[in-house]
């Protein structure tokens, strides 16, 4: 059996056409970001923002099409809806912008109305000002302690170009695909993932633009059969780009825990992340300050590497709760790098405790905020 190309992907979607007689997708220059990956393939439709909603359909005829191709097990397409600035019409105060996004899939932007998906409870972002600060491997740790003390989790790697998640959880292969075009999570240590970590290969870069990985983002999180979940983790990419502003409008997050190092270089960029979901109606629900100390093994001797208590001293001047510590420790590292979080490769330890302890707080705080009432996704004024 031939292997599956870009070419082949290319050649199959000729067949579909944008309106009866007229040209085809791959003619009118609509089909980008194609991924191959061992049968599993993914690829992105641009249409104009106005035909989003109606463009449904020429999707799914594109996934049928490249479905039929010999030797594909899936196929992930997704929409983009695009409008160059010039065209885009003056806001009125209190709309949303409707530039460049795709959150949804068929492209439909954040309206401010309840969105909330059918089955998940809270929905809980784990965010960081700035890389390397141990974000991905905290979001991780705290999903699989609230998983061991009961609660039925789910864990959303949101960074579409650096996704870390499968190789944290220690997760390989390719999500089923059932009920048209609905994916299943991959399971482990009673956690149900996605990420497109399981689409691509480790090492493929994804040259995707925005509202590519808007939409991605959409679909990874609506057309997926999560099941009954009490809380979806969703383990964002550092910064305040277009990840964060997706999420922001298109689901009702139940709130934000930011992760951060001592010093003060992450620390100013902890500040501008609080502020940015200040900003689109996220509660936030505290800091966690990560690599706060380290105790040499060997000595007992507690070295603070990279300062000490910035994370609560800025929590205290930002009026928002500090929800814990976890140290510098190469059994933290290495866990992980294996792929068994520690805290189920040391559940006596005291890392593990520190990783329950905070895990337990933002569950009641993710109960207390569901109990005020469902959350809006919030319009959003660009300015």
């Amino acid at each position: 059996m031939a292997d599956v190309t870009r070419e082949t992907i290319l050649d199959a979607l000729r067949a579909v056409r944008k309106n009866e007689g007229g040209k085809d997708v791959v003619s009118l220059n609509m089909i980008s970001g194609v991924v191959v990956r061992d049968g599993n393939i993914g690829f992105a439709i641009e249409v104009a923002a106005s035909e989003g909603p109606a463009s449904e359909p020429l999707r799914q005829a594109c996934e049928s099409v490249v479905e039929a191709i010999p030797g594909v097990l899936s196929v992930t397409a997704v929409l983009t809806a695009e409008r160059g600035a010039a065209a885009a019409p003056a806001q009125a105060p209190g709309t949303a912008n409707q530039h460049d996004q795709g959150g949804q899939p068929g492209g439909q932007a954040g309206s401010g109305k309840s969105q909330k998906i059918p089955g998940i409870g809270a929905i809980l972002a784990v965010a960081s000002g700035k890389g390397g600060v141990g974000k991905s491997t905290t979001a991780v740790n705290l999903a699989v302690a609230m998983a061991v003390d009961g609660a039925r989790v789910g864990l959303l790697d949101c960074d579409v170009y650096g996704p870390s998640i499968p190789r944290l959880m220690r997760l390989s292969g390719q999500p089923e695909t059932v009920a048209g075009s609905q994916m299943l999570p991959i399971e482990n240590y009673g956690v149900k993932c996605m990420s497109m970590g399981f689409l691509v290969e480790e090492d493929t870069p994804m040259i995707w633009r925005g509202p590519m990985v808007m939409s991605a983002l959409g679909q990874m999180l609506r057309d997926v059969q999560w099941g009954e979940l009490d809380i979806l983790v969703c383990d964002l990419p550092p910064g305040t780009g277009d990840a964060q502003l997706t999420m922001a409008q298109n689901v009702p997050l139940t709130g934000a825990v930011v992760v951060s190092t001592p010093q003060d270089i992450a620390l100013l960029d902890v500040r501008r992340g609080i502020a940015m979901f200040e900003r689109v109606d996220v509660p936030i629900f505290g800091i966690i300050e990560n690599m706060s100390y380290f105790q040499c093994p060997h000595c007992g001797e507690r070295s603070e590497i990279f300062d000490h208590g910035g994370a609560r001293e800025t929590a205290a001047q930002m009026g928002v709760e500090f929800l814990g510590e976890i140290p510098l420790d190469g059994t933290i590292r290495m866990t992980s790098d294996a792929g068994e979080p520690i805290v189920m490769a040391e559940p006596q330890s005291a890392h593990t405790a520190a990783y329950r302890a905070i895990a337990q707080r933002v569950l009641g705080l993710c109960h207390d905020a569901e109990a005020g009432g469902d959350r809006q996704a919030p319009n959003i004024v660009m300015m």
